[in-house]
């Protein structure tokens, strides 16, 4: 049985639109702490201005990294997570290079979540990465989870949102049985009512990243096409 404290705590509540205001993340800020969602996600201009927001609350800040495409270099998506945990965060949902991957360069991918990791492992910053499994078949989610699994990161996520697709049940059971418990699995991307996030927790997910927490914690439809 899953109460509103515990779904709460395992939230990812994503801010990350390009016309996100400064007003935006304080309000999301407030939102998180009024309900106990465990993380606010924001865009890496805005991790400082969380963390001040989030001080001495229970919800920790965290950020993306090589958003929303995946595609730059591993140089710059290892400076970006250097630069988000001095700003305060905690956790960093990296992209994967979905490009790369599907050409078959998977030592490439490799490398690139293994910098972000190299980055984080110090500061203790998780590291999940996204796998974009709208654009991959379930072999291709099962080995991008492997690679993930080799370069050290800590979860595999679904989606960015920004994709052909979100989450999914047949998704997330092959990254499920890809990890083996080994590594946590987020699903995010599409998940707008109650029912679909415990739903994810009930299939094995340990995250789930959500647009509009709040709403699914109260039991009404999350707005929004996140």
């Amino acid at each position: 049985m899953h109460s509103r404290a515990s779904v709460a705590r395992v939230m990812d509540h994503a801010v990350l639109k390009a016309v996100t205001t400064v007003r935006d993340v304080e309000r999301a800020a407030a939102r998180c702490r009024e309900y106990g969602i465990g993380n606010l996600c924001v865009r890496p201009c805005d991790v400082a201005l969380a963390a001040r927001a989030l001080a001495g609350s229970t919800t920790v800040v965290s950020t993306v990294v090589g958003f929303p495409q995946g595609a730059g270099r591993s140089e710059t998506k290892a400076l970006e997570a250097r630069l988000a945990i001095a700003d305060g965060a905690r956790e960093l949902d990296m992209v994967m290079n979905v490009g790369r991957f599907l050409s078959g360069d998977h030592d490439l991918v490799r490398r690139d979540i293994a910098a972000v990791v190299q980055a984080a492992k110090p500061h203790g910053v998780l590291v999940k990465v996204i796998l974009e499994t709208c654009w991959l078949a379930p072999e291709g989610i099962a080995g991008a989870c492997a690679l993930a699994e080799e370069a050290g990161a800590d979860f595999v996520k679904t989606s960015t949102g920004l994709g052909d697709g979100g989450a999914t049940p047949e998704a997330v059971a092959i990254m499920l049985r890809a990890v083996g418990g080994r590594l946590g699995v987020k699903a995010s991307g599409g998940i707008r009512t109650w029912e679909q996030a415990v739903g994810y927790l009930d299939q094995g997910c340990r995250r789930l990243g959500v647009g509009d927490g709040p709403a699914i914690l109260d039991g009404a439809a999350a707005a929004g096409n996140y």
